[in-house]
């Protein structure tokens, strides 16, 4: 077992968490089912803050670490419960693995079986199953198509935003198409679209730019978390929504602020393949 996957062995006295992160989307990382483990909203909140607390932008509990398939959860910083996290998703795998000594494994979320493997230079390759494209399956609040929305920012007759592709992959995503994600207004309004009416559960909010047929930049304000450096998911989300708009092929970088991920949308079975890098930084003890 590794020194991460060692340090993670809850007693009735302790709580031991350790900090890991993919491309800076960062985590803190428990053992425990949920009757052991299910922290209230408030108590989310206040362990995430960057000031007074551990911080992060997810929390994630692993029902056990050795069991076939454990149930893993996931939390935003702002308290909500969510039923993806794609760069979690990587550290987990990279913990099971350790922990049983194998070079693969699976775990289940409240919403899909997620499967893993090593892969070449110490990086974790996740299939995070297929994606999910019409329109109640994102969810939207009416019916639309989902390769290119009505939905649209600024003027009229001039919108900054306009058009964009909707995916859900494992938790719902809009992807905006833009010439230069550098100056692309992620904050300003990734803010307000993560809550607008079209979205009844909230969505994350992209800004990819297409460089190549294999290569895309992308920034994304999470939802819950807000702007980030990595979002996995949301990688997989505009590889998929920029495919389906002829912008790229099933196989690309996707560049986010912290780093690259490569992302394959399989045709052999729809699924998609997210491979990147996963840091341990540091262990504690819950307060």
């Amino acid at each position: 077992m590794s020194s991460a996957a060692a340090l993670l062995h809850p007693s009735s006295r302790r709580r031991p968490f350790v900090k890991m992160n993919g491309l800076g989307n960062d985590f803190i990382v428990v053992v425990g089912g949920p009757s052991a483990f299910s922290p209230t909203a408030d108590a989310v909140r206040s362990l995430a803050d960057r000031r007074t607390g551990v911080g992060f932008d997810q929390l994630i509990a692993i029902e056990s670490l050795k069991a076939d398939a454990p149930l893993v959860r996931f939390w935003n910083a702002d308290g909500s419960e969510v039923s993806a996290c794609g760069n979690g998703s990587r550290c987990v795998a990279d913990l099971l693995m350790d922990a049983q000594g194998t070079s693969r494994t699976q775990f289940r979320t409240v919403e899909r079986m997620i499967s893993a493997e090593r892969a070449e230079g110490g990086a974790v390759r996740v299939d995070m199953g297929a994606p999910k494209l019409l329109w109640d399956q994102i969810p939207l609040s009416e019916e639309m198509d989902t390769r290119g929305v009505e939905l649209q920012v600024g003027p009229i007759d001039a919108p900054i935003l306009h058009t964009p592709g909707c995916v859900n992959m494992g938790n719902p995503h809009v992807v905006f198409f833009v010439k230069d994600a550098e100056t692309a207004p992620v904050v300003g309004a990734g803010s307000l679209i993560e809550r607008h009416p079209l979205f009844p559960e909230g969505v994350n909010v992209s800004f990819c730019q297409p460089l190549s047929p294999t290569r895309l930049r992308n920034r994304v304000w999470e939802r819950g978390a807000g702007l980030t450096r990595a979002c996995g998911t949301g990688a997989c989300a505009a590889l998929v929504a920029a495919h389906r708009r002829g912008l790229c092929g099933r196989e690309a970088d996707v560049v986010l602020d912290g780093g690259p991920l490569r992302i394959e949308w399989r045709e052999s079975d729809d699924h998609v393949l997210m491979t990147g890098p996963v840091d341990f930084e540091f262990a504690g003890d819950l307060p």
